[in-house]
């Protein structure tokens, strides 16, 4: 068999062909992956549904989007009911302002406004500082946790610009997105209320 002269048509012919190969597995890989990834993320996002509501026991509704003025992605809402009656909701929130980008949240809201508790679905804030987000807003510590509070009766930002709240610790600009992307889930479920009290009265 003849050695193939060592040229670039050659070089550029077995490129080709590795390349080729690369995008089959790669595409194969992506296929495999692909649904058990879903169900990861859909279990994922159910637990932290059940998690931050008020009631456990309470049935979930339908999914309802909320558009807020100035934000390009709605924030869902998963109302709770139980006995045909509005106890509160979970709503998927998010705030684009983090030190490192993107936050997502899943809050809990019950039937009086007060957070009932919430759970971070995706961060990349720097560990062991903004990381702290997941726990330091559940804190006991009258200053530092939302858990309990109604954002219509305490200032939900941050006690450097004069809120109620106390920032994460040399972490001010992830503790400003988290209390922004509460505040922000906090109006979308009102307008999600005022919505409902319409349709019962219409």
């Amino acid at each position: 068999m003849a050695k193939l002269e060592s040229s670039l048509k050659n070089m550029i012919l077995s490129l080709g062909i590795i390349s080729l190969i690369s995008s089959a597995l790669l595409a194969g890989v992506f296929t495999v992956t692909k649904d058990p990834i879903e169900l990861a993320k859909s279990k994922k996002q159910a637990d932290a549904i059940k998690d931050v509501l008020p009631n456990k026991n309470s049935k979930v509704g339908q999914a309802v989007e909320i558009k807020l003025e100035g934000k390009e992605t709605p924030f869902i809402i998963y109302p709770a009911e139980d006995n045909g009656e509005l106890v509160g909701a979970a709503i998927q929130t998010y705030s684009n302002d983090g030190y490192a980008g993107k936050i997502e949240i899943m809050v809990g809201v019950n039937k009086d406004g007060e957070i009932s508790n919430y759970t971070i679905l995706s961060s990349s804030e720097t560990p062991g500082l903004g990381s702290k987000i997941g726990e330091w807003f559940k804190s006991s510590k009258a200053n530092q946790t939302i858990i309990g509070k109604n954002p219509d009766k305490v200032n939900f930002t941050v006690s450097k610009d004069k809120g109620d709240i106390d920032a994460i610790t040399a972490s001010t600009i992830s503790s400003r997105a988290f209390l922004s992307s509460i505040r922000d889930a906090y109006e979308a479920y009102k307008i999600y209320q005022e919505q409902q009290n319409k349709n019962s009265h219409e």
